[in-house]
């Protein structure tokens, strides 16, 4: 995964005002089409008041080619549908065991790039990591997060009218051998990893919880997030 940007100029006093802190949604396992399809209208309806949010989730087994992907990087799908989508990147499997966070994010009044965030992503995955006493790193030139040349999350975002949507996805304790029915993130033979096999965690909440106080320092230093379990 990658990212997808079509960023607008952002007024002054928009990037000047002060970042309100976000609504943090815990959606527990949710299907891809609809929830990427709420990620596109929340985007599309927000207004410069709109709070940012950032939504936990898992879904169920899915593939996801991005914008401009080959799809001969899926070597055998079999049971497990294919969704062309519209971040960047190539293709990637998501399902349950697997935390996404997806950041929805008004980048000029958070006075964030593309490339921030993307960082911001990688590096909350990283620090959360060295909390399990995992060395993780990231690669300027393959996103994502690894460890000792296994990957252990993928990175990909879209943005448009200014805001952020799609996000990271990190491996807890997922099923891995839907990966090799693809050629993860367009390159053959990539092998993955996952924290249960790296830690003594193995629950999708808690490293949800974890990644996301090293993400809202990242990105909101010592704000505080509005909690909402509700979608």
């Amino acid at each position: 995964m990658s990212g997808g940007a079509d960023l607008a100029p952002a007024a002054q006093a928009r990037s000047l005002a002060p970042v309100p802190p976000p609504l943090v949604r815990r959606l527990g396992l949710a299907p891809y089409e609809p929830t990427w399809r709420a990620m596109q209208r929340f985007t599309d309806a927000r207004s410069a008041e709109t709070r940012d949010e950032i939504w936990l989730l898992e879904h169920p087994a899915v593939f996801t080619l991005g914008m401009n992907a080959d799809p001969a990087h899926v070597l055998a799908a079999g049971d497990i549908p294919v969704v062309r989508i519209d971040r960047g990147g190539q293709v990637t499997y998501h399902g349950p065991g697997q935390l996404l966070v997806y950041p929805l994010i008004d980048l000029p009044r958070a006075r964030l790039g593309v490339r921030d965030l993307v960082t911001a992503l990688e590096g909350a995955v990283i620090d959360y990591a060295a909390e399990l006493g995992v060395g993780a790193e990231s690669r300027r030139s393959a996103p994502g997060v690894y460890v000792g040349g296994r990957k252990l999350a993928s990175v990909g975002i879209r943005v448009r009218r200014s805001a952020s949507y799609h996000g990271i996805a990190l491996n807890v304790c997922n099923d891995l051998e839907p990966f090799a029915r693809i050629n993860p993130c367009g390159y053959a033979g990539l092998e993955m990893t996952r924290l249960a096999d790296l830690s003594a965690v193995d629950s999708v909440s808690a490293a949800a919880e974890g990644v996301l106080a090293h993400l809202l320092r990242r990105l909101y230093g010592n704000r505080g997030a509005v909690n909402n379990p509700i979608p």
